[in-house]
C-alpha cells in the first residue's frame, strides 16, 4: 500500500483530522480570509479532540464498572465490545478493511451527490468498524481480492448513506433545522426510540420532557445534569460495588498494575470521573457544532448541494443533557432484564455492556425524548436496549471464526446488517449478497426519484 494511501486512511480512521480536513475544505471553498480558515479548522479539530478526550474519560470510568458487575453478581457471558471485535478481526482483515472503507467514503460521498440521501457519514470510528465487519462477513461468503473490495465499499457507502438519512426528522425535532446529523451505527435503535416516542405522544400538542420535570424546592439542584448525573451514578456505583466487594478492586489493581486504593472511594471516584467526562463531551459538542455547521456550507454549496454533515452520537446529548443519564439507565436495565430470558430459553449470555448502554441508550434516550418525553426516553431506550441484547447473539454465527469470540458487534446497525448479508451469504452464497445489495440500491433509487417527482409537484 502507498505512502499517500496510508495517510488517506489515517485521516480517514482519525475523526479530528477528518472533520477538520472537512471543515479546511469548505472554509478554502467559501473563500474565507486566512485568519477565518486557520480559526474554523483548528477550533474544529481541538473540538473533536474535546469529545473524544471526554468519551475517554468517561469510557474508563465504565469499564471497570462491567468487571465489577460481573463479579458481584457471577455472571460471566459474551461481552459485545466494537473496540475489542475490530482489533481481532484487523489482525487477518486489516488490508480489505482500510481499502473498504477507503472506497466506502468514496461511495457515500457520490451517493449524496446524485441521490435523495444527503448526509455526509464523518464518523471515521464507525466507518471503520462497519468496514472491518463487511470484511469479515464478505470473506466467509467467499468474496476476494477486488470483488471483496468493490462489495464491501457499495455496502458501507449506502449504509453511510440510509443510517443518518431515516433519523434526520427527529435530529429536525430537536433543533429545529437540519444543518447537522447524526453518523452512528447505533440508528436503527434510535429510529426505534424516536417511533416509540411518537406513539407515547400520540395527538398531544406537549408532553413532559425530561429537561422539564420538576423536582421539589429542596431537590433544585438536580436541574442541574452534572450533578443529577454524578449523585445517580454514585449510587450505581457503589451498588455494583458493594456486590462486588473489595477483592475485586485488589484483582483490577493487580491486573492493571493501579493502586486503586479503597473500593468504596475507588467507585465513588469513578462516578465523578464518569460525570466529567459527559461534561467535557457536552463542551466539545457545542464547540465542534458552532465551527462545523458553517464550514460545511462551503461543501454544501460547492460540491454537494445541500450536503449535511453526520457527525457522532454525542453530538445529540446537549440538547437533552436529563435524557443522557435517563436514556443510559433505562438501555442498561433493558439489558439486565435480557439476561433471565437468555438464561431460561438457553441462549448464550450476552453481559450488558456498559459502554454501549451508555453511548447508545443515552442517545435513544435523546431521541424518545424529541417526540414522547420523559415517557419517551425511558421506553425508547428499555426497548433499544433489549435489542442491543438480543441481536448480537444472532450475528455471531454468520461472523465465521469471529463467532467464537468472547466478544461480537454491540450497536444496532452492525447487528442488523450483520444478519442481512450474513444470512443472505449463508443460505445463497455470493449470488445472495448481490441480490441483496443490488435490492438496496434500486430502493435507494427508486427512493430518490419518488423524491424529486414529489419536490417538482409541490
Amino acid at each position: 500500500m502507498n505512502t499517500a494511501l496510508d495517510i488517506l486512511l489515517a485521516i480517514a480512521k482519525t475523526p479530528a483530522f477528518l472533520v477538520a480536513v472537512i471543515a479546511l475544505v469548505g472554509l478554502l471553498l467559501q473563500k474565507k480570509p486566512v485568519a477565518d480558515i486557520v480559526k474554523g479548522t483548528l477550533k474544529t479539530f481541538v473540538g473533536f479532540l474535546v469529545l473524544t478526550a471526554g468519551a475517554g474519560v468517561t469510557q474508563d470510568a465504565l469499564t471497570p464498572l462491567g468487571g465489577m458487575f460481573e463479579s458481584g453478581f457471577h455472571v460471566q457471558g459474551i461481552v459485545p465490545n466494537n473496540e475489542v471485535i475490530v482489533a481481532v478481526a484487523i489482525q487477518e482483515y486489516g488490508t480489505a478493511t482500510a481499502l473498504i472503507m477507503f472506497f466506502g467514503m468514496l461511495v457515500n460521498i457520490l451517493i449524496a451527490r446524485f441521490m435523495a440521501f444527503r448526509h455526509i457519514f464523518l464518523t471515521g470510528h464507525h466507518t471503520f468498524y462497519m468496514a472491518a465487519m463487511l470484511a469479515v462477513i464478505f470473506t466467509v461468503v467467499g468474496f476476494k481480492d477486488v470483488a471483496l473490495i468493490i462489495m464491501g465499499a457499495l455496502a458501507l457507502g449506502a449504509i453511510m448513506s440510509i443510517s443518518p438519512h431515516f433519523l434526520q426528522r427527529y435530529i429536525r425535532s430537536m433543533t429545529g433545522n437540519d444543518n447537522v446529523g447524526l453518523g452512528h451505527f447505533g440508528g436503527g435503535g434510535y429510529w426505534i426510540a424516536g417511533a416509540i416516542g411518537s406513539a407515547i405522544r400520540g395527538k398531544k400538542e406537549t408532553v413532559t420532557s425530561t429537561e422539564d420535570v420538576k423536582f421539589p424546592k429542596g431537590l433544585a439542584f438536580l436541574r442541574d445534569s452534572t450533578v443529577a448525573i454524578a449523585l445517580t451514578m454514585m449510587v450505581v456505583y457503589l451498588v455494583v460495588a458493594i456486590a462486588a466487594g473489595p477483592e475485586y478492586a485488589q484483582s483490577y489493581s493487580a491486573e492493571t498494575g493501579t493502586d486503586v486504593g479503597n473500593f468504596i472511594i475507588w467507585a465513588i471516584t469513578l462516578a465523578g470521573q464518569f460525570a466529567a467526562g459527559v461534561y467535557v463531551i457536552l463542551a466539545g459538542v457545542r464547540l465542534i457544532l458552532a465551527e462545523i455547521v458553517p464550514a460545511f456550507k462551503g461543501i454544501s454549496e460547492k460540491l454537494v448541494p445541500n450536503a449535511i454533515p453526520a457527525l457522532d452520537c454525542p453530538i445529540v446529548f446537549p440538547f437533552a443533557p436529563n435524557a443522557v443519564l435517563i436514556g443510559f439507565l433505562s438501555s442498561f436495565v433493558g439489558g439486565l432484564v435480557s439476561l433471565p430470558i437468555m438464561a431460561l430459553t438457553g441462549l448464550p449470555i450476552v453481559i450488558p455492556g456498559v459502554v454501549p448502554h451508555f453511548f447508545c441508550g443515552a442517545t435513544a434516550g435523546v431521541f424518545g425524548n424529541s417526540r414522547g418525553g420523559l415517557k419517551g426516553a425511558v421506553v425508547g431506550a428499555f426497548v433499544q436496549g433489549i435489542a442491543i441484547s438480543f441481536l448480537p447473539i444472532a450475528l455471531m454465527p454468520v461472523l465465521g471464526n469471529l463467532g467464537f469470540a468472547n466478544t461480537t458487534f454491540s450497536d444496532f446497525d452492525f447487528t442488523v446488517y450483520g444478519i442481512f448479508f450474513g444470512l443472505l451469504g449463508e443460505n445463497f452464497a455470493q449470488v445472495g449478497v448481490i441480490i441483496g445489495l443490488l435490492a438496496i440500491y434500486i430502493a435507494m433509487i427508486a427512493y430518490t426519484v419518488v423524491k424529486k417527482r414529489a419536490k417538482v409537484t409541490s
